[in-house]
This record gives C-alpha cells, sequence and structure tokens, in this order.
C-alpha cells in the first residue's frame, strides 16, 4: 500500500489549529525558473545553481478561524498517523479561480503524494463553487515547487519582476495557472 493510501484530509476546524505551522518546514532552492514570452506564449527554461540552499517562510500570522466553514475560503490539513504533513489554502478570487494561498508539505513527506492529494482536494472545492480554474503563485528561485506544479497541471500564465524588488535573491515572481 502507498504511503498517500493512509494519508487524510480534514478541513479546518477550532481544534485543528494549532497544527497549521507544524508543515512549515525548510525546503532547497537549487535552481531557477527563467521565463520567456515568445508568439504569445509563456515558455521557460531552468537554471540549477551551483549551490544548494534552503529556506522558510515565515510563520503567517492570520485570523485561522476565518477559514473555518467558509465558502469563499478554506483551509484543509493533511493526517497521517495523526500528525499533520501538509496544507493548503485557497480562496475563492475575483477572477472565477480557486487561488492558492499557500501549500506546504513537511520534508519528511515531500514526495509521498500528499502535495497531489491537497491540490486534489482544492480542485474539489473549487469545482464545487464552479470556478474556472486553480492559481498561485511561485518565486522563481523555487525550482522544485515549479517542478511540482507543472506535473499537476499547471501551466505558466504570466511573471511579475517588480513583486519581489525587497528580495534580493528573488528576480521574478510567477503565475501558474490550471484550467478545469
Amino acid at each position: 500500500m502507498s504511503r498517500e493510501n493512509n494519508i487524510i484530509i480534514l478541513p479546518l476546524n477550532n481544534e485543528l489549529i494549532e497544527d497549521i505551522h507544524t508543515t512549515n518546514d525548510y525546503f532547497e532552492l537549487n535552481g531557477r525558473v527563467v521565463p520567456s514570452f515568445q508568439s504569445g506564449k509563456w515558455s521557460y527554461t531552468e537554471v540549477l545553481f551551483d549551490e544548494v540552499r534552503e529556506t522558510r517562510f515565515p510563520d503567517e500570522k492570520l485570523d485561522w478561524s476565518q477559514y473555518i466553514n467558509q465558502d469563499d475560503k478554506a483551509l484543509f490539513l493533511a493526517y497521517m498517523n495523526n500528525t499533520c504533513i501538509g496544507q493548503i489554502r485557497v480562496i475563492k478570487d475575483w477572477n472565477r479561480f480557486c487561488y492558492i494561498e499557500n501549500i506546504a508539505t513537511k520534508k519528511d513527506y515531500r514526495g509521498s503524494g500528499v502535495g497531489k492529494l491537497l491540490l486534489n482536494q482544492a480542485e474539489a472545492w473549487a469545482k464545487e463553487r464552479n470556478l474556472i480554474g486553480m492559481s498561485l503563485e511561485a518565486q522563481d528561485d523555487n525550482l522544485g515547487a515549479c517542478r511540482f506544479y507543472v506535473k499537476q497541471g499547471f501551466i505558466l500564465g504570466g511573471v511579475d519582476t517588480l513583486k519581489q524588488t525587497y528580495t534580493p535573491n528573488i528576480e521574478t515572481t510567477l503565475y501558474w495557472y490550471k484550467l478545469f
């Protein structure tokens, strides 16, 4: 039996709020996505870094109760053997897309199908609301995440070279889309 079969996905409730930050592990930055726009279409190449480094997003300080039993936003947590191993946070965006605010998997469970299950849950949530697809953003130096999104059917739909101006290592914010 694959590890994927032992994973359960639960919507956020008050008892699970304490588990949200447990999925915010360090992740490797081993390369960069270099986008190109030609003939009305985005493409990209990959450039590997000479040296791999690790980073972690800061813990977010949100009112998590705002994601419980809401029609326009949700947070789902993935569990294996009563341990929280992943999460996905989504909102119903103005453009009729399900915008993925965050997706995270604990380091020891990456590659086990957790991220795919979380995206499937987000897709089901979006389709229940008659949304037209899913969207998210990633930084150009997060090659591993970008590769994962492509594997899950996302396409590059746009870039922003100014959004991360305050962050010296990030040149471009990449916008990924999956249409239903």
